[in-house]
């Protein structure tokens, strides 16, 4: 597996983690059936995003990646400020909404700082994108 192989697929792995993180904190926050419904679903496909990308990585004796401590505390800060504010389905879809926007763009840098990734790998990524843009198309009925 090409170093940009690895690369790739452990900021992915990294990117998954943060979301699941993310979408869990916020779900007891969710008064909508329909948005719980949508988070919970996208919280499933990520875990099993992440999981796929895992599997890659052990079958090369790779580990996957943990997200920044710092990116960490700073998202659990940021959705607990705004939730203890406004706990609405509005402020989770707009939080939502911005960790979406970030994981596209960062994830697509990865993308494309990772060129000679493998086609397993390009193919991961793209649909971790892609379920990004998806959800965040979605959430914009709750904005």
């Amino acid at each position: 597996m090409s170093d940009d192989t690895v690369n790739l697929l452990k900021e992915c792995d990294s990117g998954t983690k943060t979301a699941v993180t993310s979408i869990r904190e916020v779900l007891d926050n969710v008064k909508s059936e329909d948005l719980l419904s949508l988070l919970t679903a996208s919280l499933e496909r990520h875990e099993q995003l992440g999981n796929e990308m895992r599997e890659l990585l052990n079958e090369r004796g790779e580990s996957g990646k943990e997200p920044p401590a710092m990116a960490k505390i700073g998202s659990w800060m940021k959705i607990n400020v705004k939730l203890f504010d406004k706990p609405t389905d509005k402020t989770v879809a707009g939080l939502m909404t911005d960790g979406c926007n970030m994981g596209v763009k960062q994830l697509s840098v990865y993308f494309n700082k990772y060129p000679t990734a493998d086609k397993e790998a390009k193919r991961l990524a793209q649909k971790l994108i892609d379920e990004e843009n998806d959800l965040l198309e979605k959430l914009r009925a709750y904005l």
